[in-house]
């Protein structure tokens, strides 16, 4: 069994999402407007990547930018959205839910992670906005998600790579921890060897333009990354 790390690439547009999967990328994080952090793609971006784009994609569920602490109408979208998520034939969803006091939304959060199914789900970096994240660790493993994506509460993976290799011990295998953010070429193999996770999230924005224009030198650097992540191992 190929148990080599796995490259995500999170993607706005399908010409960067067919880059990515030129450059060797395993799997796309497909959202709109990443200068808020990423919102839901409209159903006809997700329904074009599917249709040209061979690896697998997981779409953001998020209906504004902003926080992770929702109203009953953004939580009832959100349940609208995942529904067209599914029709559009993507392989996983992209969420995070908090409360008020910035723990996770477990309660909600589950109803999603259930809507989802058979979809997997990743907890994304609202987890990083969380005030314990050995906390949420056990609250977002409740929730029956998938995985977990976090900077292990620091601006990058680089920064927060001490708490990221705890996040990946007390897991347990519990659930799969994907270190991103400023993840690139320069830092991968040292983040890949102290955390030993085996998958990583990025989205290259510390060394390329955003949003991405140059497809050839995002496919270039997608290259980097899948190449690196291809003869690391873990200690």
């Amino acid at each position: 069994m190929n148990n080599r790390p796995l490259v995500e690439i999170c993607v706005e547009t399908l010409a960067a999402a067919l880059a990515a999967e030129r450059g060797g990328a395993d799997r796309i994080e497909l959202c709109e407007n990443l200068r808020v952090g990423g919102v839901t793609p409209s159903v006809e971006l997700m329904r074009a990547a599917r249709q040209q784009i061979q690896i697998p994609i997981f779409a953001m569920i998020r209906p504004r930018g902003g926080d992770f602490f929702y109203s009953e109408e953004e939580f009832d979208a959100m349940i609208r959205e995942l529904a067209t998520v599914k029709e559009s034939g993507m392989d996983g969803a992209v969420f995070g839910l908090l409360d008020a006091d910035r723990r996770v939304d477990v309660r909600r959060t589950r109803t999603l992670v259930e809507v989802a199914r058979p979809l997997p789900v990743t907890f994304h970096r609202a987890f990083d906005e969380t005030a314990s994240l050995m906390q949420a660790l056990g609250d977002v493993i409740g929730t029956g998600a998938s995985r977990i994506l976090t900077s292990g509460g620091e601006a990058s993976a680089e920064e927060g790579i001490a708490t990221i290799t705890e996040l990946v011990d007390a897991s347990r295998g519990r659930i799969a921890i994907m270190p991103g953010g400023g993840i690139s070429a320069g830092n991968i193999e040292q983040v890949l060897r102290m955390t030993r996770a085996r998958e990583f999230h990025s989205g290259l924005s510390t060394v390329l333009p955003s949003p991405v224009t140059d497809f050839a030198a995002f496919q270039t650097e997608v290259c980097k990354l899948a190449g690196l992540s291809r003869k690391s191992s873990p200690v």
